[in-house]
């Protein structure tokens, strides 16, 4: 018998000669003028448009990952547009090919640990100490199978306290998204950094992997989130890259510094 073939189907959009429709609303009509872009993502990944609550959670969240610096990322559409400064989509396609495990990404990780470790269904009624068994289990369990570091964990720069963090939980509160999975990433860290004797500060990867669990944002897109963000912060930097460059200066110094031992030493 013949495969039969799997219908094709999308419910994100569709336009005809007079009409745009997105997620069943009227792009020109109900839309357009009347949103945000983070509202617009939100409605795109959850189907519907946010409440006044998760659309001031969700654009917090957005904000926090736009920018932080020159980071790995930033430096990647630098110095690929320093090569190709005709395709600045490439660019900023390179940048966004870094944002992983380390960088940004980790958010995913942190949201696939919490869920796993809290089911939806117990997040709302878990008490304090089945927080505090579960945060110990988890951390244990990090450890036995990974050396990798915990995700959400530790930064490079904002010790003891990431001040993100800080203010993530606090608009989170504000709003009625500090739950069960909130509650849980901070005892998590905080186990972590006793059974390691490190300090190890919740950063904003963290914070936000909690907070995307407390809006119910699939564990699987959670590092899309930061894509998004991060490429509007990647397109400021090829900007500025064209008024105030840097990225070949960084490639000479580099390439000096790199082969100076190879280099023939002249009194």
């Amino acid at each position: 018998m013949p495969r039969q073939p799997t219908p094709l189907r999308t419910d994100l959009g569709w336009s005809a000669a007079d009409r745009v429709v997105v997620r069943g609303k009227d792009l020109p009509g109900e839309l357009l003028g009347k949103i945000n872009l983070g509202d617009m993502a939100f409605l795109e990944l959850m189907g519907r448009v946010p409440t006044a609550q998760e659309s001031t959670v969700f654009n917090a969240v957005l904000v926090t990952l736009v920018e932080h610096g020159v980071t790995p990322s930033a430096l990647a559409a630098r110095l690929t547009y320093a090569g190709a400064p005709e395709s600045l989509q490439a660019a900023v396609a390179a940048g966004l090919c870094g944002l992983g495990s380390v960088f940004v990404g980790s958010t995913e990780g942190v949201a696939k640990m919490l869920s796993e470790a809290l089911p939806r269904e117990r997040a709302r009624t878990a008490t304090p100490a089945e927080l505090d068994t579960i945060a110990r289990e988890a951390v244990a369990a990090w450890r036995a199978r990974s050396k990798a570091p915990f995700p959400g964990l530790g930064h490079p720069i904002h010790k003891p306290v990431d001040p993100r963090t800080a203010r993530l939980f606090e608009i989170a509160r504000a709003n009625g998204f500090a739950g069960g999975y909130v509650e849980l990433v901070q005892r998590i860290a905080a186990e972590a950094a006793r059974v390691s004797g490190r300090t190890l500060p919740l950063n904003a990867t963290g914070a936000i992997g909690a907070i995307c669990c407390e809006l119910g944002v699939p564990e699987r897109v959670v590092r899309g989130l930061g894509v998004m963000a991060r490429a509007v912060g990647l397109v400021a930097h090829l900007l500025e890259e064209t008024e105030h460059p840097m990225a070949l200066e960084i490639w000479r110094r580099i390439d000096a510094e790199a082969t100076a031992h190879a280099r023939p030493q002249h009194d």
